[in-house]
């Protein structure tokens, strides 16, 4: 393991933002919120009990580096739609079913497997090398439009963006029932179930999170909508959906007893990012095409 040690010389600064700032290497603050959760941060000699501590003038800041890990991540020759390259990102229409990188149960076959046989060592390691090249994520069952980086510079860059809400997504959903309002905004915020550890909720102490909608079309038993994120939570439109008693059609997790319409998951679909460019400074918009589950599912719904 790697250590090194950082003098503050400027009171009031936040620990993990002083180490970001001064560390000298290419990571991100979160990875340093790990490093801090995991005790292997210290402050003037005894380990930092979180993030947001406030530093002093002289102060002295020891920082323990772990191991590298070992990826057992292989490069797999799966066909990816990308519907924008350069040297700095890819824009990619993820199909449903795909999980965007590997975890338990799910070694292969993952987004990250066919980004590595596409992109070889040519992707950021911000997110270490369990998710190389991974800025943001969409779940297993949702499709569409989502980003990955070639190098942590533009990492940092769009996850700076998202964090300030300056990337634009837009979703396609069909929900449950008919939604009378035109147009909506949900602002309520999202946490871990107490319930059920396996799901999000919509909790008192939870993180801000803020859903736009707008209705696209409504049928007798479902209503097709255009949603914007404002936030990006695990699960923010699903969850959201189902707090406003109108569940994603399909959901496995949030409406597991309710009719399928045919769909083996979510009816959930990512159709267009915006966002500036970090190296050009253009501003960048992608749409994909509403997936053929998504409008089979709508031919088996009656018109209004």
């Amino acid at each position: 393991m790697e250590k090194i040690k950082l003098i503050c010389s400027t009171p009031g600064a936040r620990l993990d933002v002083f180490i970001s700032e001064n560390s000298g290497r290419d990571y991100s603050r979160s990875f340093y919120k790990r490093l801090i959760t995991n005790g292997m941060v210290e402050v003037n000699g005894k380990a930092a009990s979180k993030a947001g501590l406030i530093l002093e003038a002289g102060d002295t800041v020891e920082v323990t580096f772990p191991e590298p890990e070992n990826s057992d991540n292989i490069p797999q020759d799966i066909p990816l739609d990308i519907l924008y390259e350069d040297s700095d990102i890819l824009v990619i229409n993820k199909p449903q079913g795909m999980v965007v990188h590997p975890a338990a149960g799910h070694h292969e076959g993952t987004l990250v497997n066919a980004l590595l046989a596409h992109c070889g060592e040519d992707l950021s390691d911000i997110n270490g090398v369990i998710r190389p090249g991974i800025v943001h994520r969409i779940d297993k069952d949702t499709s569409g439009v989502m980003l990955a980086c070639k190098n942590n510079e533009t990492h940092l860059a769009l996850a700076d963006m998202l964090s300030r809400h300056e990337i634009v997504r837009e979703y396609r959903a069909l929900v449950y029932g008919v939604i009378s309002e035109e147009r909506g905004t949900i602002d309520a915020p999202i946490g871990r179930s107490s319930s059920d550890r396996r799901k999000m909720a919509v909790v008192k102490d939870g993180k801000s999170a803020v859903t736009h909608f707008s209705v696209v079309k409504r049928f007798a038993e479902a209503t097709d909508l255009l949603l914007r994120l404002e936030t990006g939570r695990t699960h923010q439109i699903r969850v959201h959906m189902g707090y406003i008693n109108h569940p994603v059609l399909g959901d496995p997790v949030y409406a597991a007893r309710r009719p399928k319409f045919g769909l083996e998951g979510q009816a959930l679909h990512s159709c267009s990012i915006t966002f500036v460019h970090p190296r050009t400074g253009e501003t960048m918009h992608f749409e994909a095409p509403l997936p053929d589950y998504f409008t089979e599912a709508e031919k088996l719904l009656t018109p209004l």
